[in-house]
C-alpha cells in the first residue's frame, strides 16, 4: 500500500501522521512526504516518510504520474491560497483529481467551516485516519486471499 502524506510550513502534523503510521501499520507501506516547501518535505522524511517530493509542481508531477491508496491532508488544500499561501489552484486541483482514497484533517481554517468538529483534538482526527487505513488494508488482504 501507498500512503501520501501532504503538509505544509514546517510540517508538524504531516510528522505526528507519518509517525503514528509507522507505529501503527505494516512496515511494508510506503509513506510519500508531499512538502509544500523542502523543510517541510525534509521534516517528514526524518518522520519516516520513505520519499520525499517538494513544491507545487513536484507535488502537481506527482499526482499525474504515482498511483496511490490514499493521501492524507490538511483541509487547507482545498482552498486556492491556504496554508499561509502555500497551496496554490494547481496545487489544489492536482488533489481533488486524484481518484484514491483522501483523508483531509479538518484544522482550523477561516473559509472552510465544518460544524462540531471545533472541539475535537487533532489526534482523534489522526486516530481515525489510522483505523480507516488499517480497515483497507484488511480488505485489500481478504481480497488477495479469495483470488
Amino acid at each position: 500500500m501507498k500512503i501520501a502524506v501532504l503538509d505544509g510550513q514546517g510540517a508538524g502534523l504531516g510528522r505526528s501522521v507519518i509517525r503514528k503510521i509507522r507505529r501503527e501499520l505494516p512496515q511494508d507501506v510506503t509513506v510519500i512526504a508531499l512538502g509544500t516547501n523542502t523543510l517541510a518535505t525534509a521534516n517528514m522524511v526524518r518522520a519516516g516518510a520513505d520519499i520525499g517530493i517538494s513544491g507545487e509542481k513536484g507535488f502537481c508531477a506527482f499526482c499525474r504520474r504515482e498511483p496511490v491508496d490514499a493521501i492524507i491532508a490538511p483541509i487547507g488544500v482545498l482552498q486556492p491560497g491556504s496554508i499561509h499561501g502555500e497551496i496554490d489552484e494547481r496545487t489544489a486541483h492536482a488533489f481533488i483529481r486524484l481518484t484514491c482514497k483522501k483523508y483531509l484533517i479538518p484544522l482550523h481554517h477561516p473559509d472552510i467551516v465544518i460544524p462540531c468538529t471545533a472541539g475535537i483534538p487533532i489526534k482523534s482526527f489522526i486516530d481515525e485516519l489510522i483505523a480507516g487505513i488499517r480497515t483497507d488494508l484488511a480488505k485489500r488482504v481478504e481480497r488477495v486471499r479469495i483470488h
